[in-house]
């Protein structure tokens, strides 16, 4: 699903299964996805922004070409934290995005559900980064002594399952780099595969989004 473009891509070659668009342009948008790996959803969401001629790097931490069904959540969640984990998910991005580092002017990280917690964990180096969307990222709660040396803007519902998201929401909202928004839907409602998507909602985060990205990069 490659585009057009004469940049040298040998600096992903490593990555098995990434999804890219390039674009010639001076931005590059890493999508980071949930435990499902690379599904319809997180395609959609690289060809949107693709659109607006970034480009668009998807690494696949599951390193397969297959993805988990939303009825395999427990299956699918298990297999991040037994052979993925934070940890290394987060050294992995990092080393990815210090290899395109000169290559860009702007690198931005969107990431959805554990994907977000990943971007979140990447914003503690100021070199790597400059821009991070986070939407849904549930586990923020669990490495809220990260400081971001960069701009943040996080999308949350109005509620969690496992944990009370308006406490989480209280202790980000004392950092004057991040911007939180909580929308009256459920987690997972920017994803219109998924029964827990919101039109209203979801268009208005992606509207934020790219207004976001677009007052930074300007």
């Amino acid at each position: 699903m490659d585009g057009k473009s004469n940049r040298k891509r040998s600096n992903t070659k490593k990555w098995n299964n990434m999804l890219t668009y390039y674009n010639n342009s001076n931005v590059c948008v890493v999508v980071l996805h949930e435990i499902y790996g690379v599904n319809q959803h997180i395609k959609t969401m690289c060809k949107y922004l693709a659109d607006y001629e970034f480009d668009v790097l998807c690494p696949n931490l599951l390193q397969t070409d297959d993805y988990y069904d939303y009825t395999d959540e427990k299956s699918a969640y298990h297999n991040f934290k037994e052979k993925i984990g934070f940890s290394v998910a987060e050294k992995k991005i990092k080393k990815l995005l210090s290899k395109i580092r000169d290559k860009y002017k702007f690198i931005i990280l969107v990431g959805f559900s554990i994907g977000a917690t990943i971007a979140w964990l990447c914003s503690n180096d100021e070199y790597i980064c400059d821009l991070i969307i986070g939407y849904y990222g549930s586990r923020i709660r669990d490495y809220t002594e990260v400081t971001p040396k960069c701009p943040v803007m996080l999308f949350f519902p109005k509620r969690e399952k496992s944990f009370n998201i308006d406490n989480l929401i209280e202790q980000l909202k004392d950092n004057r780099s991040i911007i939180v928004r909580q929308f009256q839907a459920d987690h997972g409602f920017s994803d219109p595969y998924s029964d827990k998507y919101c039109k209203d909602s979801a268009k208005k985060a992606e509207q934020e989004m790219i207004e976001f990205i677009q007052n930074y990069i300007n």
